[in-house]
């Protein structure tokens, strides 16, 4: 029997890349440019969703400014249990946002009464958010902050406050911790005024500025009830 032909076979001649038979017409280029033009916004709007997805998207200050709330930042005051305010000592905001407090937080619930103050700064420091609005509210705004809150209630309080006549307030008590330390940093109260109850300034509120107390609860901790 013959053996195998020790002689390799030829190598295979390299092939060069097809070339088109005719060059693109100009509408077929144009047709090209609009191609990758979509592709590239297509891109960008990737990137613009995960921004809103990783980074909160739309500024929540924008939210509250178009609703036209007033944000407002006060330096945090001392944190201590008591039945009733020292004598002389006045909160450094209306309503309070920080401060001494009852030992007792208020149930997270939607009042209908009025609320003990020094109950729902103790609220805040759980990292609660807290509503409230004056008497000169409107029934349909009053209903349509009871339909928001009924769609997540955890952690939010929301309660009349007379006084506070044609405005509806957020009020939040912010503490920054220092890595997995415990002990919080620089502390301060955040308090939003608004002529009405807007919906996505609540949200941004919320997002923005709750959950984030001195003493704070995971939200799923600060159930109804």
């Amino acid at each position: 029997m013959a053996g195998k032909s020790a002689t390799p076979k030829p190598p295979r001649p390299v092939q060069a890349p097809k070339q088109r038979s005719t060059p693109r017409t100009p509408d077929e280029r144009r047709t090209w440019r609009a191609l990758m033009i979509v592709g590239a916004l297509g891109f960008v709007g990737l990137l613009v969703a995960l921004g809103f997805i990783f980074f909160g998207g739309t500024d929540s200050a924008q939210a509250l400014t178009d609703a036209g709330c007033e944000v407002k930042t006060y330096k945090a005051q001392r944190q201590q249990h008591v039945d009733k305010l020292p004598e002389g000592f006045k909160y450094n905001s209306f309503p309070p946002t920080s401060g001494p407090h009852n030992p007792v937080p208020a149930p997270v619930d939607f009042y209908d009464e009025p609320v003990d103050e020094l109950r729902l700064v103790h609220d805040l420091e759980h990292g609660g958010v807290v509503i409230q609005y004056g008497a000169d509210i409107p029934a349909a705004q009053v209903d349509a902050m009871r339909d928001w809150w009924r769609d997540d209630p955890n952690g939010i309080i929301v309660a009349p406050l007379p006084a506070l006549n044609d405005k509806v307030t957020f009020a939040a008590w912010t503490a920054e911790y220092q890595g997995n330390n415990p002990t919080p940093g620089e502390q301060h109260g955040v308090l939003a005024t608004c002529p009405r109850f807007d919906a996505d300034a609540a949200d941004a509120f919320v997002d923005k500025y709750g959950f984030r107390g001195p003493e704070r609860f995971p939200r799923d901790q600060l159930a109804p009830g």
